[in-house]
């Protein structure tokens, strides 16, 4: 069975993890802020090391393609291209809105819709919304949160809500009827695995040389005042 290596780098969690076909073997994470940089490499060598596997063991690796943050994307990005082309493994893009959904469905058994909200600074979240089948009900967009933009939300079905952008849009999301929110779900390099196995087994790979992560807007760079 193939051995795929999980990286997880859009938010202030740093997560790595390795699985066995769809079977979570190991995950290294650290959600202390932005510290991508200097763990990612060191959680990748570690988590081989201590379940004795080596580089070539792997069959492929799996990024977290966003939207997310902007430095965070192109650290993860970086490393899962330099892996993938150094082994000659395929690269697999898995998008990260998605990936948050598949540890929400799996809380509830309800028939419901499922909106992460990845937070986008000031007023501003990532998200998108699912079905419990991971069918695309809203297209991922970033939007700047009004009492007017969330009626989008209003479908007339229970919706869970959940992400780090969530906090800061509770309390206009909760005039929207049967919405519900998540405090625990975070961006997790396990919730990948079962998306990533499967775009394994179908050959759903992307090219290594010119993929690029999902910024979704431009980043602008701003200087201090003086």
């Amino acid at each position: 069975m193939a051995y795929l290596l999980h990286i997880e780098s859009t938010s202030t969690v740093c997560s790595i993890a390795v699985s066995k076909g769809a079977d979570l073997v190991a995950i290294k994470e650290l959600n202390n802020g932005y510290t991508h940089a200097e763990n990612l490499h060191v959680f990748i060598d570690e988590l081989l090391k201590e379940n004795t596997l080596k580089p070539n063991d792997l069959s492929a690796v799996s990024i977290s393609s966003g939207p997310g943050s902007y430095t965070g994307l192109r650290i993860g990005f970086s490393a899962a291209k330099g892996l993938a082309y150094a082994l000659q493994i395929p690269l697999i893009s898995i998008d990260t809105l998605k990936a948050l959904s598949v540890a929400a469905i799996k809380k509830t058994t309800t028939n419901a819709l499922f909106c992460p909200l990845m937070d986008a600074r000031r007023m501003e979240v990532y998200c998108a919304s699912y079905d419990n089948q991971l069918n695309e009900v809203l297209p991922i967009q970033a939007l700047v949160l009004t009492e007017d933009s969330i009626k989008a939300f209003d479908l007339n079905k229970p919706i869970y809500f959940f992400g780090d952008g969530m906090p800061k849009a509770k309390e206009l999301l909760q005039t929207i009827p049967q919405s519900f929110f998540m405090d625990d779900i975070i961006a997790s390099a396990s919730n990948m695995i079962e998306l990533a196995f499967a775009k394994y087994q179908v050959k759903d790979f992307v090219d290594v040389a010119y993929s690029e992560p999902n910024y979704l807007k431009e980043f602008f760079f701003t200087t201090a005042k003086k």
